[in-house]
């Protein structure tokens, strides 16, 4: 579970600062769009209607939305990897504020375990309002395997 403020406690305008220290990770694949690492902390769930491969992928593009937006960062960053290197996955220390709170009773089904019961939807802290829109942000797995590290900075 992540570490500091307890999840009862996060609202919606919350300014938090997340980080997760790196873990080695494989990459499996390499299109042209994305690196795909295998996962270094959750497992497969195996009762899951989701069917996920225990991998993530990381965008190609440093202008993609889906890399600037991710919290998940390697190292080497995406576009320098190739199917077999190793590299870093985790979270350099980061703000973000959370635009959204999802509470699932029963735990989500989304492919790997833990199941989470609360997940955060989060963008970076200085990201403008008028910009927002549905497919923006990235999530905080509240009961992840992944030790993610999260402060309250501030409330608005």
């Amino acid at each position: 579970m992540a570490k500091g403020t307890p999840p009862r406690e996060f609202q919606v305008g919350d300014v938090l600062r997340v980080s997760c220290p790196p873990a080695e990770a494989r990459v499996a694949e390499v299109s042209r769009f994305n690196a795909s690492v295998e996962w270094p902390w959750a497992e497969i769930d195996p009762q899951s209607q989701v069917g996920w491969n225990g991998r993530r992928a990381f965008a190609m593009s440093p202008d993609s939305s889906d890399w600037t937006m991710s919290l998940f960062k390697t190292d080497p960053a995406p576009w320098n990897l190739q199917v077999g290197d190793s590299c870093l996955v985790g979270i350099p220390e980061t703000l973000v504020r959370v635009i959204d709170i999802g509470r699932y009773d029963p735990p989500q089904d989304v492919g790997w375990l833990p199941r989470p019961h609360t997940m955060l939807v989060v963008v970076p802290a200085d990201y403008p309002n008028e910009a927002l829109s549905e497919d923006h942000g990235d999530t905080i797995d509240l009961e992840s395997a992944a030790p993610v590290m999260i402060e309250l900075v501030s409330r608005s």
